[in-house]
């Protein structure tokens, strides 16, 4: 069945015990060529950074020192392939557009231990905020304000454990193009071809001359019509914690329940994806909601990735950021009374929405007007991305996290820990009443 962990359990260390030892700029290993990279315009929005922690088990052939050396020299090839990554963003002086200068300035590259053994620091898979010791945050390698567009930080544990922590700007890669990366990162440091020949023309997302707004987008908001706390904003208030884990069977029974539902059709194709996000809607917009406005809108967002919706298809190898937001919107009388499967529907068709002419007129949006995607909540699935898949010299990962942060209003989804199974583990935070109701309504709903 379903279960939770609540947010003091387990405990947590807050304090990783992180000795920084080199701190340094590192190179391509080959000289390139300077030039600026166009960025899109879903890129252009996404102007903070990502930060991963990736979590790897003692191996006695690969000590945290040999893999150091191994990993150092890697980036400073993969530097070569993704020679954006050595520059920094900056604003054309005529175009007044973001981009990217791409000049050999260089990425950073950390070495640091931690005094506990990887044991000990708890679940891998519960949000510790203490993780982002993992990663490196003074960027200020050389000089006063440099910003490189990528750090990593490789940390090691006293069990002979270590972790990556890498942080790139949002603007360099999205979730898919970001695995290619590893994959490629992967491959390097085991003096292997390239895993995936990266394509860098951003100008394949290039807004249409002249743009064409061809739908209404409820999805985004103008810059100055953005309420003043927005998703993407931390929260300042208390925030409780929570991993919510689905197994596979609980996801079966999710989508079960919409079959079964009124207007429910068991011939009816459910992906776990819909299902999950479907429920996890109902229990947000409940939990939130007071009972004494039950038209209130309440709207998901979610991510699609448009590569293979495109005409003609984005190639796979796209760097760069190929996803927009899909919505589903519905009044919280609705999500209440409504059958479980038309919850589903409606998520299913957020994506379907997302055609190509669909995803060229929100990009067109984005050369008219500057603005954000808006709703109530957006799920941030990581569940199916791969990045636990990654083959390095020394081994696959035991799990794959990116810090978490003060957000209310992003829902995370993430495969399980190691040896976990296919379901999957959801990461909520929420003020400490909302998280009672929501916590509440999740075993509802799934009948715990």
């Amino acid at each position: 069945m379903g279960s939770a962990y609540d947010h003091d359990s387990p405990p947590l260390l807050e304090d990783l015990k992180v000795t920084i030892h080199n701190s340094s700029m590192i190179f391509p290993s080959k000289e390139i060529e300077k030039k600026s990279l166009f960025l899109s315009n879903i890129d252009k929005v996404l102007t903070f950074d990502v930060e991963t922690v990736h979590f790897f088990g003692p191996n006695k052939d690969f000590p945290p020192h040999v893999v150091t050396e191994i990993l150092k020299n890697a980036l400073e090839d993969a530097l070569v392939v993704y020679d954006f990554l050595n520059g920094r963003l900056k604003v054309h002086p005529e175009t007044k557009r973001l981009e990217m200068d791409c000049t050999p300035e260089g990425a950073g590259f950390v070495v640091a231990s931690s005094e506990y053994k990887l044991d000990q620091i708890g679940d891998l898979d519960y949000p510790n905020t203490a993780f982002a010791q993992l990663v490196h945050k003074n960027k200020n390698f050389l000089k006063e304000g440099d910003d490189p567009l990528c750090v990593a930080q490789i940390t090691s544990f006293k069990c002979g454990g270590f972790a990556i922590g890498i942080s790139t700007s949002h603007t360099s890669f999205d979730g898919l193009s970001f695995k290619t990366f590893l994959d490629n990162v992967a491959s390097i440091a085991a003096k292997k071809p390239l895993a995936v020949t990266p394509c860098h023309d951003r100008h394949l997302l290039a807004a249409r001359s002249p743009p064409r707004v061809t739908f209404p987008h409820p999805e985004m908001l103008k810059l100055n019509d953005l309420p003043k706390s927005n998703i993407f904003e931390a929260s300042t208030e208390e925030l409780h914690f929570k991993v919510f884990k689905l197994t596979s069977n609980d996801i079966t029974k999710l989508k079960e329940e919409a079959r079964n539902s009124v207007g429910g059709d068991k011939s009816t194709r459910i992906t776990g994806f819909n299902a999950i996000t479907a429920h996890i809607w109902r229990c947000k917009a409940l939990s939130c909601d007071d009972g004494s406005n039950p038209n209130r809108s309440s709207t998901i967002l979610y991510a699609v990735d448009i590569r293979s919706r495109l005409e003609p298809p984005l190639p796979k190898s796209y760097t760069g950021n190929a996803v927009l937001t899909a919505y589903a919107t519905a009044t919280c009388r609705e999500v209440e009374e409504w059958p479980f499967m038309r919850l589903v529907e409606r998520v299913r068709e957020g994506a379907t929405r997302m055609t190509n002419e669909y995803a060229r007129s929100i990009i067109d949006w984005g050369e008219m007007n500057k603005g954000f995607p808006n709703g109530e909540v957006l799920v941030s699935s990581w569940w199916r991305l791969g990045f636990e898949e990654v083959e390095f010299p020394w081994g696959k990962p035991k799990y794959c996290c990116p810090v978490v942060y003060h957000r209310k209003d992003i829902i995370l989804l993430f495969p399980p820990v190691e040896g976990g199974g296919d379901g999957v583990s959801i990461i909520v935070a929420l003020p400490p009443n909302d998280m009672n109701k929501f916590n509440a309504l999740f075993n509802k709903f799934l009948g715990v």
